[in-house]
């Protein structure tokens, strides 16, 4: 049986020409903002990556392995922040602020579903060296212009800050490692609330303290309401976290931005502000996320630098779209215009032909089949194309070529057929 890896898939034509377009107008959005391209190998060293992305990243969802040749132990790259912290931290005469976006295929070890997959790209913009909320504020806003150009409306930004959980449960509540509290709470949206209570209690909480938990992580709503209420404790995380965000919301500006207690985010790099991206329909998980994670690269470097960013999850991004009629797979090639040889002995001039209108810049295929006029006319409707050519003896002897678009017939000069073909797809909305 011929097969292919779970959580592994193929992209045939028309899927992949809409991954391309999707990719290149997120590409758009991360130039306008002023972050440059940057790219990092697939592989890292597993000595390199080991203790920079939590226990259950690193036991359960990295592909990891060893080359035999070599008897070196490699990760696959498990995301593309902590290659750009690998990267700050082997060169640190980067200027800063480093504003960089990243687009590529990333792999994790998890169980496949519905908008979850083993191999899948991500796109991240990232800005390192400002410790400043303009730099989480920009990638926040950042993440709603990319939500904006694909012309998606019930979507929403939660907003969090991990200082306040700190200042909240170690401070307040007394829990000396909150990481499997967050852990659970990363389930709200997967389990709902009694999942939640019922994952806390089994590591040993006692209820009182679950019910607080539970109170904590249901205040959400606006940040001026909810803020006010948090700053009323006095203790000094929550306090600087409130101030932070403060001025996150005035910069933004944006009522999709909203302020959540539940929102953690998994992976344990994160130090500041946290936010994710969700749609009301359909249920599938957050669109897009990020944060602050001022202390990654000294994990590498010994020295600290501030950073933030957001990674866009393209597969979901793509799925969501699909299910909600946002992006369509109607486009089934790039041809667009397909050259018939209405008999075999035109094929050189159909050669011709097709030399001439991809010089005037056009996507041009000819019969490489040997097939018949009409067998040739079917394998273009399938296609797509949007004008087809045809030539044949008349057309040779006189130095032209006839056009054929939505029901119209032309046959013009050679010399003025780019012109024509252009008028053709104009007229046909190409």
């Amino acid at each position: 049986m011929v097969s292919i890896p779970r959580g592994f898939r193929d992209f045939p034509p028309p899927l992949m020409i809409l991954r391309k377009r999707i990719l290149s107008k997120i590409e758009g959005v991360f130039k306008r903002y002023g972050f440059d391209p940057f790219e990092t190998p697939a592989l890292e060293y597993w000595e390199t990556v080991r203790g920079k992305l939590g226990e259950e990243a690193e036991s359960r969802l990295m592909f990891i392995f060893p080359d035999f040749l070599s008897k070196e132990w490699y990760a696959l790259r498990y995301e593309l922040t902590f290659p750009l912290a690998r990267y700050v931290a082997m060169h640190p005469e980067t200027p800063l602020p480093f504003k960089r976006y990243h687009i590529g295929r990333v792999w994790r070890h998890e169980e496949p579903q519905k908008g979850r997959y083993r191999e899948f790209w991500q796109c991240d913009a990232d800005t390192v060296g400002s410790p400043h909320p303009e730099a989480d504020a920009e990638v926040i806003s950042l993440n709603i212009d990319v939500m904006r150009e694909f012309g998606f409306e019930g979507f929403t930004v939660k907003i969090n800050d991990r200082r306040l959980l700190t200042g909240i449960f170690e401070e307040e509540l007394g829990i000396s490692d909150p990481i499997p509290v967050y852990r659970s709470i990363d389930k709200l949206d997967k389990v709902g609330e009694e999942g939640v209570r019922a994952d806390l209690l089994s590591k040993g909480m006692h209820e009182g303290l679950v019910d607080r938990i539970m109170e904590v992580i249901l205040k959400r709503g606006r940040f001026h309401e909810l803020g006010s209420e948090l700053s009323l404790s006095g203790n000094e995380r929550i306090s600087q976290a409130l101030a932070h965000l403060e001025e996150i919301f005035s910069i933004v500006n944006d009522e999709r931005l909203l302020f959540d207690l539940s929102l953690v985010r998994g992976l344990e790099y994160y130090t500041g502000p946290v936010f994710e991206t969700v749609v009301s329909k359909p249920r599938i998980g957050s669109l897009a996320g990020g944060g602050r994670y001022d202390r990654l690269i000294g994990l590498y470097s010994g020295r600290d630098v501030p950073a933030t960013g957001v990674s866009i999850g393209v597969e979901r991004l793509i799925d969501a779209g699909l299910e909600l009629g946002i992006f369509k797979l109607d486009e089934k090639s790039y041809v667009q215009v397909f050259v018939v040889s209405v008999r075999r002995d035109s094929w050189r001039y159909a050669w011709k032909v097709a030399g001439e209108l991809r010089e005037g810049g056009f996507n041009v295929s000819v019969d490489l089949m040997r097939r018949s006029q009409s067998n040739q006319r079917e394998y273009a409707r399938k296609l797509g194309a949007k004008v087809i050519a045809f030539v044949g003896p008349q057309e040779e002897g006189s130095g032209t070529v006839t056009l054929y678009s939505d029901g119209r017939r032309e046959t013009v000069n050679l010399k003025g057929a780019v012109e024509a073909v252009r008028r053709l797809l104009s007229q046909s909305g190409s």
